[in-house]
């Protein structure tokens, strides 16, 4: 097995700064109500939803029970089969949610207007954003989802997938946001803007994943613990 961390307590600062990641994840994870955030601004749902993420969230990390909020390391090997903690399947299945479905959303998004000339990004979150978290929710149910199955054996690749899935999917949102505001500025045409930032969407997916999957990008590294061999089959009994 690999040793990943040589302390046996996190200090108190780790443990803080983990505390506002888990509480972004689960505010914007009802996603009708952040695309109406991110397009009109925060309203009183999104206020209401914020407080309720906000107690339960400092509720849960002043007991330890969020990821790298515990007060001691869960993980210090790679390879050890241990039992996956309850809160660590909620909150990763979650973030999982957070990364792949809004992504799945504004590339459809994006190749519908670029295909039809028509923006449908509000039906988009409003009937098929629920669809897309549920295969999420059952990909944990079948034990698939990495960082939220329920033993820990292969955590040293299931944490570095995490993060090739982090590298491609934040940074090509902000490429297609910031080619948005560039065409806007050079006044660029409806079509040929779309056509730009569905190609800069495509090309930064590809070149992040890319260098995520060959481990060149920070943590995206994999460790693959070894299964046990087999031993031979014993005759049946006559």
């Amino acid at each position: 097995m690999k040793k990943v961390v040589q302390r046996t307590r996190n200090k108190n600062y780790y443990r803080v700064l983990h505390v506002p990641i888990w509480l972004w994840v689960f505010w914007v994870l009802p996603g009708p109500l952040t695309y109406h955030l991110f397009t009109r601004g925060p309203g009183r749902a999104n206020w209401i939803w914020l407080a309720v993420v906000f107690a339960v969230c400092a509720w849960r990390g002043l007991a330890g029970r969020l990821p790298g909020v515990e007060r001691q390391p869960y993980i210090i090997y790679f390879g050890e089969d241990r039992p996956n903690l309850g809160y660590r399947v909620v909150c990763y299945t979650a973030a999982w949610i957070d990364l792949l479905v809004p992504y799945v959303l504004n590339f459809l998004g994006l190749l519908i207007a670029t295909l039809t000339g028509a923006w449908r990004m509000r039906w988009l979150y409003s009937h098929v954003y629920w669809v897309l978290a549920l295969l999420v929710v059952l990909a944990t149910v079948f034990n698939l989802t990495p960082r939220a199955r329920r033993g820990t054996l292969q955590e040293g690749a299931e944490r570095a997938w995490f993060y090739v899935a982090i590298w491609t999917v934040v940074p090509t949102q902000v490429v297609a946001w910031a080619m948005w505001r560039l065409g806007a500025a050079l006044g660029w045409a409806s079509h040929p803007l779309m056509l730009a930032r569905l190609s800069a969407f495509l090309l930064a997916t590809a070149l992040l994943f890319t260098l995520g999957a060959a481990g060149i990008l920070p943590r995206t590294a994999r460790y693959y613990a070894p299964q046990p061999e087999r031993g031979p089959l014993e005759p049946l009994p006559d």
